[in-house]
């Protein structure tokens, strides 16, 4: 009997997994959620703090690829697909998304997300109603489907929002964003990911020239201050300015220090703020927390702002 049930394969592209206990209970949880799950050969390798040294992982990205399943889910991020970037073999990503495959993840797979638009893999701008193929920022198997301390491995409507993408019913995402903005709307690509992996992508063949786009951003233990830095750079470098609008997620994990007295991130970004005429808005759920958004990269969609409502559409 034929399993109609969407494919999925975990794999490994960046960090070390430490224990397989988490990835097995993500493929349970997966499974009972409707897909088909499998774990890529090497997804629990490892080398060094990684999953595996840079040819295993390399090759584990070109395996998934050429296996086309309807969802790539990265078992965790870390680091060190930064390090694959010059020698994957971007025409067979492209040809996975032409053959339906969706992408996921965030963190360190920001790397492997952007470089893809860079090098134009990660499928057109517009697509039909439905369509799941491309790249999305979203949930990782390890700890929002295989978590130790929840008997669903995650949170509940991180789950929920993620089978409705890779379904094909995701059109849209709202949140709560400050008083300001209201009657804002914009139109433009989607892209972003980890503020940091983003900066570290600056400069080279892989980042994404995105001129009009609206861009998102997270990250974790980076204080305010570096997390300001690294946003100058980006504003210094032109790209802020670019932008249609920058949607801020969730930037935790970090310790106050004595020498702030006052400065903290509302007033890094009221910094930011003063710099570019780009609108700056918060809220965003997405980044390093239980519960966080499917985001499509790449993709063009329609930003509304109603009071301090905001719509993100594709």
């Amino acid at each position: 009997m034929t399993d109609t049930r969407p494919s999925l394969i975990i794999f490994s592209p960046s960090g070390i997994v430490p224990a397989a206990a988490p990835v097995r209970k993500a493929l349970k949880r997966l499974n009972a959620l409707g897909f088909a799950s499998t774990l890529d050969a090497s997804a629990l390798s490892k080398h060094q703090r990684f999953a595996g040294d840079d040819a295993t992982r390399l090759d584990s990205i070109h395996r998934v690829a050429e296996a086309a399943p309807h969802v790539a889910l990265a078992a965790r991020g870390g680091y060190g697909l930064t390090r694959l970037l010059d020698q994957i073999e971007w025409p067979l990503i492209a040809q996975s998304v032409e053959r339906g495959t969706a992408w996921v993840g965030y963190s360190d797979v920001t790397a492997l997300q952007l470089a893809a638009i860079a090098h134009k893999a990660a499928g057109p701008e517009s697509v039909g109603e439905g369509v799941t193929a491309g790249f999305w920022a979203g949930p990782m198997a390890n700890e929002d489907f295989g978590h130790k301390d929840s008997v669903d491995g995650g949170d509940d409507v991180t789950q929920e929002v993620f089978v409705e993408a890779m379904t094909g019913e995701l059109e849209a995402v709202g949140f709560r964003t400050e008083a300001g903005f209201d009657g804002l709307e914009a139109r433009g690509r989607l892209w972003g990911g980890n503020l940091a992996v983003v900066q570290a992508l600056l400069g080279t063949p892989h980042f994404p020239k995105i001129k009009g786009g609206v861009l998102f951003l997270e990250d974790v233990n980076e204080h305010p201050y570096r997390i300001e830095r690294t946003l100058l750079q980006l504003h210094q470098a032109g790209v802020l300015d670019q932008q249609k609008a920058v949607l801020l997620g969730t930037f935790n994990g970090f310790k106050k220090s004595p020498l702030d007295r006052g400065y903290n991130l509302k007033a890094a970004i009221a910094y930011l703020r003063s710099q570019t005429t780009t609108p700056i808005l918060t809220g965003l759920p997405f980044g390093h927390v239980p519960t966080k958004l499917c985001l499509p990269l790449g993709r063009k969609v329609n930003l509304v702002v109603q009071g301090r409502d905001v719509l993100v559409m594709w």
